[in-house]
């Protein structure tokens, strides 16, 4: 899912690319006014992402108050940064610390360009659903192992 406010403000040729990009690794795209830039739905685990095109050095505390305040709501957030330039980048981890964030919660992903950005997005997504699926499956081998333990003993 896709924010309808974020796309608007974006190129439409990058609009284009994400849309290929998503068809080509079988995801589908919606666009919805949701509080996150993109929620993505993978192996029954929401991840969302913040993500942030253009740094704006002037403009940062609004980055940092919207990650903060979406923390709360989701387990699974991600902010990606595209920061191509050292003074971008600089800004960046100076920002960081000013409004004293948590490291890790949430996580911050820098990027040279914004097409390598959604890349991450959709691989980061990608990894917490397939990782959501694996931890299902071995939960529910063990409760099979253990069904099978128990019917074992209880024939003694």
């Amino acid at each position: 899912m896709m924010n309808t406010i974020w796309r608007d403000q974006q190129h439409p040729s990058f609009i284009n690319f994400i849309s290929s990009f998503l068809a080509a690794n079988s995801f589908r795209l919606n666009f919805v006014p949701i509080a996150p830039d993109f929620i993505f739905n993978c192996g029954g685990l929401s991840v969302a992402f913040i993500f942030v095109t253009k740094w704006d050095c002037g403009n940062v505390e609004t980055i940092f108050s919207r990650a903060k305040k979406l923390k709360a709501q989701f387990a699974h957030l991600y902010v990606t940064l595209n920061l191509p330039t050292r003074d971008q980048n600089d800004s960046f981890l100076c920002s960081y610390f000013k409004y004293e964030m948590q490291l890790g919660r949430p996580t911050f992903v820098p990027v040279q360009d914004i097409e390598m950005g959604f890349e991450k997005i959709v691989k980061i997504a990608h990894s917490c659903g397939v990782s959501k699926q694996q931890e299902v499956k071995t939960k529910l081998k063990a409760e099979v192992r253990w069904k099978i333990i128990t019917c074992l003993h209880s024939s003694y």
